[in-house]
């Protein structure tokens, strides 16, 4: 079991300026909503099958091409990694898109799905924007800027992760049986849901955002890639909480995630490998 040492990137204070970076990426999610709102539940909407069986929409594939295109005018320097159409160019700067995380509520016409966009720099995830424009809600976040979400006829407002630090009275989403069973941790799972207080399966980006605002304390899942966490991480960073793989490593690539208030995280790895 990994626990962050003090001379982790990821933990090491960030001394840049982010601040155009997260307006770009704002506008960069303006964009995105356009184009996502305007086929959303539409009757002749086009569904197409990838190669890893997944579905993808006409939204997916002009979504990311929206983003892309902006980026192209605003830092044509930047790498760029999203879920449809790969990588583009070598660079210490990469925005890492997701178009729509949640493709499958898309298409039913459900408005849980989340247009997901980072930017990591050397490495480490430094800005967040997680837009879900069918409810009318964003969450965005930038290292040392602190986390926001939009409030209805209000100023944004800045969101903390909860300081509940017993198991016992953690609320914790485990996203789905079938994940846990698929990674060989039926065992964990059965572990967790018998020493929280509550647990739901929520899904996607949200339960993030949840425990970001305080909501809920744990969310883990896994077969997840670097687009469908990247704009996760300075979010729950920001918030407060700590964002790790399975095995508590900090990294984006390790196909698993564990998100948690910060205070329970340690507690939380120990639940879940008890042997190690």
């Amino acid at each position: 079991m990994t626990s962050p040492a003090a001379t982790s990137p990821w933990s090491a204070p960030f001394d840049g300026d982010l601040t155009d970076d997260l307006a770009l990426a704002l506008r960069l999610a303006d964009a995105a909503d356009a184009v996502s709102m305007s086929r959303f539940d539409a009757p002749d909407l086009e569904v197409s099958t990838k190669a890893d069986a997944s579905h993808v929409t006409e939204a997916d594939l002009a979504t990311e091409r929206a983003i892309r295109s902006l980026l192209a005018a605003e830092r044509p320097e930047d790498g760029i990694f999203g879920e449809e159409f790969g990588s583009d160019g070598a660079a210490s700067r990469r925005w890492i898109i997701d178009p729509i995380d949640g493709t499958a509520n898309y298409l039913k016409g459900i408005p849980m799905w989340t247009t997901l966009i980072a930017l990591e720099v050397d490495g480490v995830p430094r800005v967040g924007v997680a837009s879900q424009p069918a409810i009318g809600r964003r969450w965005w976040a930038a290292s040392g800027q602190g986390a926001w979400t939009n409030v209805p006829d209000a100023a944004p407002r800045r969101i903390r992760t909860s300081d509940v630090d017993r198991i016992d009275e953690a609320s914790a989403s485990f996203q789905s049986i079938s994940q846990w069973r698929d990674a060989g941790h039926v065992d964990a799972l059965l572990r967790l849901t018998e020493s929280v207080w509550r647990d739901r399966g929520y899904g996607d980006a949200w339960p993030y955002m949840l425990l970001a605002e305080g909501r809920l304390e744990f969310v883990a899942e896994f077969d997840v890639k670097e687009y469908d966490v990247a704009a996760l991480v300075p979010i729950i960073h920001e918030a407060g909480g700590r964002f790790t793989d399975f095995t508590g490593a900090d990294t984006i690539a390790g196909l698993s995630s564990l998100a948690t208030n910060g205070i329970l995280h340690d507690p939380f790895l120990s639940l879940l490998h008890p042997s190690r």
